[in-house]
């Protein structure tokens, strides 16, 4: 299987760069063709511009490559920190260029203005998303609802076609040990195992 691994976060030694090393190696070891992009590392361009908002239109090549490639890919695996209930904005930027009509989604026909019926146009068949949080899990979701999952899940991935999506926290981070770390990083890589076997 053709898997894209996205990754955002700025600095190469954090413990999500240990998450996304992780799941290639697995990937790889497991036969997949892994198509690895690191957001910050790479500078991605994640402005929007109006030009490129139309369903159509002429895109940079950058831009045009990571969307074919993510028209491609069998499964998505995306790694990156709770920012604010958020992904990082380099991210966003990612999802707000990448995921675009005509590539993971269009309207469909005779789409009332406002109702916004999507058809998901991703053959991924699985999503795998890992996030970092130094917030406990109650406070998280007794305070905030956890709004990441509302982002990846009822909003991108089920809007976009993927069936199956899987999502794991790992928190807190700041207080974890080494130990517990290399714990986390052993379910990363059975996660990633699980849901993308070996051929």
């Amino acid at each position: 299987m053709k898997i894209s691994v996205i990754i955002a976060h700025p600095d190469k030694a954090s413990f999500n760069s240990a998450i996304a090393q992780t799941a290639v190696e697995t990937l790889k070891e497991n036969g997949h063709d892994v198509v690895f992009h690191d957001l910050y590392r790479e500078k991605f361009p994640a402005i929007l511009p109006a030009a490129e908002i139309p369903r159509g239109a002429s895109l940079p090549k950058i831009i045009a490559k990571h969307c074919a490639e993510i028209a491609a890919a069998e499964g998505i695996i995306a790694v990156h920190p709770n920012w604010w209930g958020q992904p990082p904005a380099i991210l966003k930027g990612w999802i707000d260029r990448v995921l675009r009509p005509g590539v993971a989604y269009k309207f469909a026909e005779g789409d009332t203005i406002g109702a916004g019926e999507l058809i998901g146009l991703l053959k991924a068949e699985a999503v795998l998303v890992f996030n970092t949080s130094n917030t406990a899990g109650e406070r998280e979701t007794a305070v905030y609802g956890d709004p990441l999952e509302l982002i990846w899940k009822n909003n991108l991935f089920i809007s976009c076609g993927v069936k199956k999506y899987y999502r794991k926290t790992f928190r807190v981070v700041v207080a974890s040990t080494l130990e517990q770390r290399n714990e986390w990083l052993k379910e990363v890589r059975d996660t990633t195992a699980r849901c993308f076997p070996g051929k």
